[in-house]
């Protein structure tokens, strides 16, 4: 039946051209109609931005939310060897290529992720970790195409996002997974989570320190781990022996988004204690020292939570008050903390989380809060 459309064929070809495609894919690629062999690109070349560790195997370790990396190549098509660390796991990247979002990709099974510009180049490519640190890392084993060229981020400032699933950008992007299938990590989409959102309109950089279900002193339905039991660790997990390298960034600005999960009901099958505002307060308090100590000249922001309206809203809104007021007293010759209350919103992504328009009237919300604090 194929044979008699040929002109399916054509317009597939069009398009293809058009927009440039990604894909999976176990076989050898040719870059030019000669099949010149391609150029190769070690992953210890690359520049990476966010969490990130470079393995014995000289393996870039991708680990953190929307941690990426940018490169140039010259041909039409070129290709990312990426592996997940369960070899029978997956997990997934997403990238621009041009400046322009294209796609997010399911990495698994070893084979290479071949980005086709569908036209010769110079091309620009930028590759995100579209998942969060707790599902697992993406290792990068080398690049291969026409040339390569890896690509540092310019020079800008830096905002660092910590939070909770909310930054991580997950539950947000059903489009290749509906809600209710699949595994957690599926609609993952860290690139359109309002942190990387914000820093893109102000032309700021970024980098994510998020974990789902995570709080300030309790999970959503456990007592522990918290961010402040993960936060130096390079992988945000506890237990964890690797240590995070804080002298490798220097934000302006640590913006803090924690406090949906401290008063989560629970699942309703482990035992849950009442939220308590004092010993949030504290443990907060804490975690803000924790933060200057490690950049010493940062602006704190502290953020309320989409998800959380109502009496637990304005309960959440008067204990960052008192974190504000907490700090600001302890530390007058530094520039006060800054808070930011979203406005009500009732997200459309998975269980009742933004999805990936929601983000956006978020960092729409937020740009102007940021940028002040970016221009003071």
């Amino acid at each position: 039946m194929r044979r008699g459309f040929p002109w399916l064929a054509f317009l597939a070809g069009i398009l293809c051209l058009s927009f440039g495609t990604a894909k999976v894919d176990g076989d050898r690629v040719q870059f030019d109609g000669r099949g010149v062999p391609a150029d190769v690109m070690p992953a210890r070349e690359l520049h990476p931005f966010g969490r990130w560790l470079l393995t014995d195997s000289q393996q870039v370790e991708l680990i953190g939310s929307a941690v990426h990396f940018g490169f140039r190549f010259s041909g039409r098509e070129c290709r990312v060897y990426a592996r997940c660390a369960d070899p029978g796991g997956h997990n997934y990247l997403q990238y621009e290529l041009d400046g322009v979002y294209r796609q997010r990709i399911r990495i698994e099974g070893g084979k290479p992720m071949v980005i086709d510009a569908g036209a010769p180049g110079p091309h620009t490519v930028w590759v995100y970790k579209a998942t969060e640190a707790t599902t697992g890392p993406v290792f990068i084993e080398r690049i291969e195409g026409r040339g390569l060229k890896a690509l540092q981020r310019p020079d800008a400032p830096l905002i660092e996002f910590i939070g909770n699933s909310i930054t991580c950008g997950a539950l947000a992007d059903p489009s290749g997974t509906p809600c209710g299938t699949g595994e957690y990590i599926d609609q993952h989409n860290a690139y359109y989570a309002y942190g990387p959102r914000v820093a893109r309109a102000l032309k700021a950089n970024y980098f994510l320190s998020s974990v789902s279900g995570i709080g300030i002193y309790r999970t959503w339905n456990r007592d522990s781990p918290s961010m402040p039991q993960v936060y130096e660790k390079a992988d945000l997990i506890v237990g964890s022996g690797r240590l995070w390298d804080f002298a490798r960034y220097t934000p302006r600005v640590v913006s803090i988004a924690l406090g949906t999960n401290d008063l989560s009901r629970g699942d309703g099958k482990t035992p849950r204690a009442p939220f308590d505002s004092v010993r949030f307060v504290d443990a907060y308090v804490g975690f803000v020292r924790l933060v200057k100590s490690k950049y010493p000249a940062a602006r704190i922001a502290l953020l309320s939570s989409p998800m959380v309206g109502g009496s637990d809203g304005a309960l959440l809104q008067h204990c960052l008050a008192s974190v504000k007021a907490a700090i600001d007293a302890a530390y007058p010759a530094d520039r006060p903390v800054a808070l930011f209350f979203f406005k009500p919103m009732v997200p459309k992504g998975c269980f009742f989380h933004p999805n990936v328009e929601d983000h956006a009237i978020l960092a729409a919300e937020l740009e102007p809060f940021f940028r002040g604090l970016l221009t003071e």
